[in-house]
């Protein structure tokens, strides 16, 4: 039987993977290929996609920091005892978890609603905001995949 810092780890690197994946998906690869298709077909997908994917982006906003307190503290015995690595990944993640929840409230509910609206102009303008936090979500993102596939080599 696994323990419980198995267990955390799993569902911390899932959970990471499923939320920087998921960005890396939506911005590098769905984004793009939108334009393949006649408006406003591009914003109701959108919408969609996006709705299921922040769905799984509150699993792991809840599942991250927990399991990596669990693993913090019950592997390490605090931050006292972790690297630099740990930290940045802990900073970094709220800062990460904050950039989702503003993106969640304010430009992707004000875009549903424009969607369900057939605003389409200010859909997109809303479309654009939950895209330009996503950038920067997804940079952090791969930067502590780095950081967290790394960092116990660094000296």
């Amino acid at each position: 039987m696994p323990n419980l810092e198995t267990l955390a780890s799993l569902a911390h690197g899932l959970s990471a993977v499923i939320w920087v994946g998921g960005m890396f998906f939506a911005y590098l690869i769905l984004r793009p290929s939108l334009s393949v298709l006649d408006p406003p077909a591009p914003l109701r997908l959108s919408e969609q996609v996006l709705r299921r994917f922040f769905g799984w982006v509150w699993a792991a906003v809840i599942l991250l920091p927990g399991t990596g307190y669990v693993l913090v503290f019950g592997l390490y015995g605090g931050f006292a005892h972790t690297g630099l690595h740990v930290h940045i990944m802990h900073g970094s993640g709220w800062f990460m978890i904050s950039l989702f929840l503003y993106a969640y409230f304010v430009p992707f509910k004000r875009f549903a609603t424009a969607v369900q609206a057939e605003e389409w102009r200010t859909a997109q303008k809303h479309l654009n905001g939950v895209r330009r936090v996503m950038a920067i979500n997804l940079t952090i993102g791969l930067l502590n995949v780095v950081a967290g596939a790394s960092g116990r080599f660094w000296n």
